[in-house]
């Protein structure tokens, strides 16, 4: 009998499997004080055992007590939680701060839940025009979900720091250096919009991991040290151009204002060739880089 092929999917198809991820839940814990006073209470009763001839019966209970009772208390500091897992089995997540008393055979792993933020290395990518750059990034993170930080990935600050470098070489490959075509974002000229594209790839990148991305911005972008000079001179070539523009439309609109000025003052009449010789001359005036040497024409107009 022909066996069907058996299909292999790649594990960027997979994802994670779901109902497999962990979900945090509010750990069982009393408040410590009254288990402390209970503990005393304890300590009390088999010291009076000890007083009216019972060791046995004492010294049993003072070791219960002891052994067992102290072993529970736990503090949890300000922004601060406490994975509590038993025997293997996770059982809860005391956010809660201050001093607390839980089942003691319980295991207890502290979990910071601070803002922290990291600086990626400059990576040297293509961006989406193909040239070579340097980009990095800082990325600001907190835990929002202890048991998928604990249980879902081996370690979870090496697996934002790893996942922020791979966003963040895909972002550069979105995106060119400069918007040298109209309507289209680019690194350098977006720098909100980039963010924004930065943290949505970081926060899907990074949900399963229980860890929220605040913000994340370029810290360092430049064209690699090869193509440096040739894309100077491409920025400074733009910006004269751009100034040329400029002065151009300006020099345009001065002359067009003469014209009408003249015409409408009747301070001279000027034929075709004359209006065309005048033009000529002001746009040369109004648009050199120097300063023109006037002439000055001490005959008659023609």
């Amino acid at each position: 009998m022909k066996q069907k092929p058996v299909e292999q999917v790649s594990a960027l198809e997979i994802g994670p499997v779901r109902g497999i991820a962990s979900v945090e839940q509010r750990a069982f814990g009393l408040p410590g004080v009254p288990a402390l006073l209970l503990w005393f209470l304890l300590l009390a009763v088999a010291g009076g055992l000890f007083w009216v001839g019972q060791p046995l019966l004492g010294g049993l209970l003072l070791a219960v007590t002891f052994l067992v009772l102290v072993a529970g208390f736990f503090v949890v500091q300000p922004n601060q939680a406490s994975v509590i897992t038993l025997f293997g089995r996770y059982v809860g997540t005391e956010r809660r701060n201050g001093f607390y008393w839980t089942n003691p055979f319980t295991t207890r792993k502290k979990l910071s839940l601070r803002i922290r933020n990291f600086s990626s290395q400059q990576l040297k990518v293509n961006d989406a025009g193909g040239s070579p750059i340097e980009i990095a990034a800082v990325v600001v993170w907190r835990v929002v979900d202890t048991a998928r930080a604990s249980f879902d990935v081996e370690n979870y600050e090496e697996f934002v720091h790893i996942q922020a470098e791979t966003a963040l070489r895909h972002l550069a490959s979105q995106y060119g250096y400069d918007d040298h075509q109209d309507h289209q974002f680019s690194l350098r000229g977006n720098p909100d919009e980039v963010a924004a594209a930065l943290v949505t790839e970081l926060g899907s990148r990074l949900e399963h991991a229980g860890v929220e991305i605040l913000e994340a911005r370029l810290s360092h972008l430049a064209y690699a040290p090869e193509i440096a000079g040739a894309m100077l001179q491409r920025q400074q070539a733009g910006a004269i151009l751009a100034a040329r523009q400029i002065i151009v439309q300006g020099a345009v609109g001065m002359v067009e204002m003469a014209l009408a000025q003249l015409s409408e003052r009747n301070i001279v009449e000027l034929d075709e060739e004359r209006k065309a010789q005048m033009v000529s001359n002001l746009l040369v005036v109004l648009t050199s880089e120097r300063g023109t040497q006037p002439v000055v024409n001490a005959g008659s107009l023609y």
